[in-house]
C-alpha cells in the first residue's frame, strides 16, 4: 500500500481485495485450499465492491446497513486468513500483513458504524 492511498479508504478496499485474490489464486489444489480459495477471494473481494454500494446509500439507515455488511465480510476473511495461517498453506509473512490490514479495516469499520449510528439518532 503507497503513502498516499493509506487514508483513502476505498483504495485500501481495493488493494486488500487485491491482496486476497493474490492469497487464493496460491492456495493448494486441495479439497480445503480449493475451499478456502473460493471463500476467501468472495469475502475478501466484496468489501470493496459494497463501499461502493454504501457511497450511493438510499437513506443512512441503508448506509448503515451496508456498512455492516462490509463488517461481517472483512471478519469472515479474518478467521479464513487465520485458517490458512494454522494450516500454513501461503506465505506467514504475507498471511500476517493480510491479517494485520484486515484487522485495521474492521477497526476502521466499527468506528465509522457507530459514528453513524449516533449520527442517525439527531
Amino acid at each position: 500500500m503507497t503513502k498516499e492511498n493509506k487514508y483513502d479508504l476505498e483504495e485500501r478496499l481495493i488493494d486488500f481485495a487485491v491482496v486476497i485474490s493474490d492469497v487464493g489464486e496460491a492456495l493448494p489444489a486441495t479439497r480445503l485450499g480449493n475451499y478456502l480459495a473460493g471463500q476467501i477471494i468472495r469475502s475478501g473481494c466484496s468489501p470493496a465492491l459494497n463501499y461502493g454500494e454504501a457511497q450511493s446509500a438510499e437513506s443512512r439507515n441503508d448506509f448503515i446497513h451496508k456498512m455492516k455488511i462490509i463488517l461481517k465480510e472483512l471478519r469472515e476473511s479474518l478467521i479464513s486468513l487465520k485458517l490458512i495461517e494454522r494450516k500454513k498453506l501461503y506465505k506467514l509473512e504475507k498471511v500476517l500483513e493480510a491479517k494485520d490490514e484486515c484487522n485495521q479495516l474492521v477497526a476502521i469499520f466499527v468506528k465509522s458504524i457507530e459514528t453513524a449510528k449516533k449520527n442517525n439518532t439527531k
